[in-house]
């Protein structure tokens, strides 16, 4: 899956102008109310109040921003009405570094209520109430800030969210009953957390994401899985810091956030609700190390998928790949890698070849002590497979040729489909290595699957690398809409259809061949998706073969989940192989790429 750095960063730049453009003012009369902030907020997700003049809100400051787009501060109401739905806390947007306020001050604010959607209105995301033009005046200074609510494991109810497929927004909301009632009822009011566990490592943007259900579908490595459409995880929870930078904590999954963490509960763009602290608690470490993988037997072929996240020549990560390859998965005999870039990475001059990215690679790999591999992909057309502007990215082959053998079969390339074919009663690519169905709208700015024939100990073994279309675009979990839009399975759903259709005219022409369809496939192994590459027993995701709990190689927004898979044919499933999902970067704030390598051995 590609990273969200580049799209977060465009983001975070037009910040300012998106947020007048994804703010909605209803059209309801103008004039001055004096109300309190329960009277804002209201008691459904959008405000009673909104493009109303309000005057005169009492409450204490909680807690300030004085960084990124959305500056401004939090009041909160000390004295609460009796309603649980209703919050009493506000986000005042003041749109530059708020002055002569601070947290503790007892002040009344005047301006216009107004609902911000992060992302914009097309995302789907629910509104964040808030306070706009504002004027205010400080009343008292030292004030003691409002209890904190806390979110716990009592507070926090099992149900995700109300089931409508449509908006939520109108409902009444039911904080006792769905756990994204209770987020919104506690938005803008100071919350707190206790001793809770790192489910999501720190990333770039100094944010992680914990859990306050240390029970709910935890793995044996501290994270929670994600297993099922209908279990969302409702303990997990986004935290971000009002401090320096500096000052937030390295932490990786399994990791430990003890004692207090406390300030304002807010909704943004890349998460939704987040806890954004004044007070963070101490990080406690887990000592999660990297996994490794056992070596293949002499008799044993080991397949393995790895996205190493845009390679190019530029990147100084490949002799911590290298590493991985040969220390962590014992240096399997073909590597199928996804997110291979061209020779310049992001410059975008022209250029598709990646000689000089794979070249590089494949010394690093011999320089850690591994074999010296070759390697085959097919170059695609310019701009025309998706992924980083400029960069090219594809899958390619590496493999070992002291254990298998390439069969080359020439005259592959960006636009020419390989097929199938019958050589001496087997099945054989008319091409290899050769694209399948490149042509295909199932593949329109989207990765081409790549097809190679190798020979392991005289068994012929089709190998068909993947990296389908990204899940962006599609509703995050926290949406207004419930359940949430997944709009981009379309093209994944035609995607699989497409490999599916090419491994049955395999296994048509020859019943028992071996073929593995491996890759980054950007859905998980419960998905639409996969029962579609699946089919009616021509293949079957191997990460199934292990528990629940270690169904993952990935984590997003604190949920570990399953988007690179390994599928097999019936005849390696018939016999005697091993899976391993090898956990060495998605748990960890480190990491080299966003997902982790998975293995597969097996006896052709």
């Amino acid at each position: 899956m590609p990273s969200k750095s580049s799209a977060r960063l465009a983001a975070l730049t037009v910040a300012a102008v998106c947020s007048a453009a994804s703010t909605i003012v209803l059209t309801s009369p103008a004039h001055a109310d004096t109300v309190r902030v329960h009277d804002i907020q209201g008691a459904t997700r959008t405000s009673p109040l909104a493009g109303r003049q309000v005057t005169d809100v009492t409450g204490i400051v909680t807690g300030i921003r004085t960084y990124g787009s959305s500056r401004g501060f939090w009041i909160q109401d000390p004295d609460p009405d009796a309603d649980p739905a209703t919050s009493e806390g506000v986000f005042v947007f003041t749109g530059s570094t708020p002055k002569d306020v601070a947290v503790g001050d007892a002040v009344t604010v005047s301006g216009t209520v107004s609902e911000y959607v992060p992302g914009g209105t097309s995302s789907g995301n629910q509104s964040l109430t808030q306070i706009t033009r504002p004027a205010f005046t400080v009343v008292s200074s030292g004030n003691p800030l409002p209890a904190a609510a806390a979110i716990d494991a009592k507070s926090v109810p099992a149900a995700y969210a109300p089931t409508v497929n449509g908006s939520i927004n109108a409902l009444p909301l039911r904080p006792a009953t769905y756990a994204l009632d209770l987020y919104e009822s506690l938005e803008g009011m100071n919350v707190r957390v206790s001793d809770t566990r790192v489910v999501g490592a720190t990333d770039p943007y100094t944010e992680l994401w914990v859990t306050v259900k240390p029970r709910e579908n935890r793995n044996r490595r501290g994270g929670t899985v994600y297993g099922s459409y209908d279990a969302q995880n409702t303990g997990r929870l986004q935290i971000q810091s009002l401090g320096k930078a500096s000052d937030f904590p390295d932490a990786n999954v399994g990791d430990t956030l003890t004692g207090t963490t406390e300030g304002p509960l807010d909704y943004n763009q890349y998460g939704g609700y987040t806890l954004v602290a004044n007070e963070l608690g101490t990080l406690e470490a887990a000592a999660l190390r990297r996994e490794t993988t056992r070596e293949q037997s002499a008799r044993e072929l080991a397949i393995a998928t790895y996205n190493v996240e845009n390679l190019d020549p530029s990147d100084d990560t490949f002799a911590a790949h290298a590493a991985a390859i040969v220390n962590n998965l014992k240096s399997p005999d073909i590597v199928s890698l996804e997110e291979i870039q061209d020779n310049n990475g992001a410059t975008d001059d022209g250029t598709v070849a990646a000689d000089e990215t794979m070249a590089e690679l494949i010394d690093a790999v011999e320089a850690a002590g591994g074999p010296r591999y070759d390697w085959r992909s097919v170059d695609p057309a310019d701009k025309q497979d998706g992924g980083e502007p400029g960069g090219n990215i594809r899958q390619a082959f590496l493999f070992n040729p002291a254990r298998v053998s390439f069969t080359d079969r020439p005259g592959g390339d960006a636009t020419t489909a390989t097929d199938v074919t019958k050589i001496r009663g087997r099945a054989a690519l008319t091409l290899s290595p050769g694209r399948i169905d490149p042509a295909s709208e199932a593949f329109d700015n989207s990765r081409k699957p790549l097809a190679g024939e190798f020979t392991f100990r005289g068994r012929t073994v089709v190998v068909i690398a993947n990296h389908f279309a990204s899940k962006g675009g599609d509703q995050g979990l926290t949406a207004q809409y419930q359940p949430p839009s997944r709009s981009s399975e379309t093209q994944r759903h035609l995607q699989a259809e497409a490999v599916h259709d090419f491994t049955a005219k395999i296994l048509k022409t020859q019943k028992n061949a071996d073929v593995v369809a491996l890759g980054d496939i950007n859905d998980f192994e419960f998905s639409e998706t996969t029962r579609l590459l699946e089919g009616r027993g021509t293949l079957w995701s191997a990460i199934k073969s292990l528990p629940r709990s270690e169904r993952y190689s990935y984590v997003y927004q604190g949920n570990s989940q399953a988007l690179d898979q390994i599928l097999i044919s019936p005849s390696i499933r018939r016999g005697a192989f091993t899976y391993d999902s090898v956990h060495i970067n998605a748990e960890f704030h480190d990491q080299i790429s966003d997902h982790d390598p998975q293995v597969l051995r097996f006896r052709p």
